[in-house]
């Protein structure tokens, strides 16, 4: 009996054994990306014009998150779509930005969100109900 191939969209996979390549080696070990921190609803955009096979040093994930970038797309949907931990699109995210191939669009930071106190007071008001 043959054993299952490996199909072209998952490199990385074996049908009996599962992930072949663990997620610390494709980081390098790294568990932080080099270029700041992501928000999991972050978009990433690819910049234009850019293409991930004429960028020496790149692994195969890179390309691929690069491709999927093409259009905006929330870091946590990246992670999704390629199969990989959050936290591993996370690193690699972190290379793709440093090298400029990528620009991440952060959500807006929560300070236009209401206070504590106002949130405390509605919930009291609605449980007088």
């Amino acid at each position: 009996m043959r054993a299952e191939q490996p199909g072209h969209q998952h490199e990385w996979l074996d049908g009996a054994a599962g992930p072949v390549v663990r997620p610390y080696t494709l980081t390098g070990g790294r568990v932080r990306p080099a270029v700041g921190g992501f928000d999991l609803v972050a978009y990433v955009l690819a910049t234009a014009g850019v293409d991930p096979y004429g960028q020496p040093g790149l692994q195969p994930e890179h390309r691929r998150l690069v491709e999927c970038a093409r259009q905006p797309v929330a870091v946590v949907d990246l992670a999704a779509d390629l199969d990989l931990a959050l936290g591993v699109v996370q690193v690699l995210l972190g290379d793709l930005l440093a090298r400029g191939l990528v620009t991440v669009h952060e959500p807006p930071a929560a300070a236009g969100l209401p206070d504590d106190d106002i949130l405390k007071a509605v919930v009291s008001g609605l449980r007088a109900l």
